[in-house]
């Protein structure tokens, strides 16, 4: 039932998103994070790694959403890279080593004084998607040694996945904001999501903010106020979780229940700004003995 809704909920959005396309646009803003648990607890194993980057383009930014799906269109781009816990050890009980490379296209828009989101990616994975071979070439720069379960990977493939966010600022005082939300996925992950952000200070006010997938840490897509200082931010949430392509049927099972936990600093220059978080991820699968710390890293320079 829950899989049915989202999928008719997805498609409806979709379809009003078609009349906005013919629109003129224009570059709005880029939108980029690195995670990595070489920045976070540094044991190179599970989520061990991904990079997000998001091209945003509609009418003239006004600070605000427009209430027309598809007025402002997110193109996005990730690569991420999911190892068991050793790289050159083969464990039946673990996960196996996955490379996903996918390419989404999703819009942002105000729903009844609600910030909404809505997009399809699809999911390549597999060695065809270049992401072992690429984390082969640095283990062998760095004079590391060769993954060698990336042999065992999951297979070439292509995937649709379906997903959306429902979320509301709510100003606690003039520099502190609460935002819970609800979010969903069909498709790669199956899951639903419910959790909340706290931002401290003028991070993300006036602007366009993305969530990464993997730790919830959100990023700037659009830039909104530049008042130069500094920003706290942190969030939690939880999930169920029905299914994973990450995660065969034939591998080690599904954790039902999915936590993630995160904080971060966001600096802001009169051309720049840098953000730098911290995420805790709980366990993602049957037997996986303890979660694990990534490391986020974003930044933009105005020239």
């Amino acid at each position: 039932m829950f899989a049915t809704r989202l999928v008719a909920a997805g498609m409806v959005v979709l379809g009003l998103m078609v009349p906005a396309l013919a629109q003129e646009r224009e570059v709005l803003g880029w939108g980029r994070l690195a995670s990595n648990d070489a920045t976070g607890d540094g044991q190179d194993r599970w989520r061990t790694g991904s990079y997000s980057l998001s091209l945003l383009r509609g009418p003239e930014w006004t600070g605000t959403l427009p209430t027309q799906p598809g007025a402002i269109l997110e193109y996005r781009l990730r690569a991420e890279a999911i190892a068991p816990e050793s790289l050159t050890k083969a464990n039946p009980a673990d996960r196996r080593y996955v490379g996903a490379l996918s390419f989404g296209l999703h819009s942002h828009f105000d729903l009844r004084g609600y910030e909404a989101a809505v997009g399809l990616d699809v999911i390549v994975t597999g060695p065809q998607s270049g992401i072992s071979a690429i984390q082969e070439r640095l283990h062998a720069a760095l004079d590391l040694p060769k993954p060698t379960v990336t042999a065992n990977q999951i297979g070439n493939d292509s995937h649709l996945m379906l997903s959306g966010e429902l979320g509301r600022n709510i100003a606690l005082s003039g520099t502190a904001t609460l935002r819970p939300f609800v979010a969903a996925q069909l498709g790669g992950e199956t899951l639903l999501r419910m959790g909340a952000d706290v931002t401290l200070g003028r991070f993300g006010h006036g602007g366009l903010m993305l969530r990464d997938p993997v730790t919830g840490q959100r990023y700037r897509g659009v830039r909104g106020e530049t008042v130069p200082g500094l920003s706290l931010v942190a969030g939690a949430d939880v999930a169920r979780v029905w299914d994973s392509l990450y995660l065969p049927a034939s591998g080690v099972g599904v954790e039902p229940i999915r936590s993630r936990a995160r904080i971060g600093v966001h600096w802001q220059g009169a051309k720049a700004d840098v953000f730098g978080g911290l995420t805790w991820l709980g366990p993602e699968f049957q037997g996986q003995r303890e979660g694990q710390v990534l490391g986020s890293v974003g930044l933009h320079i105005k020239f």
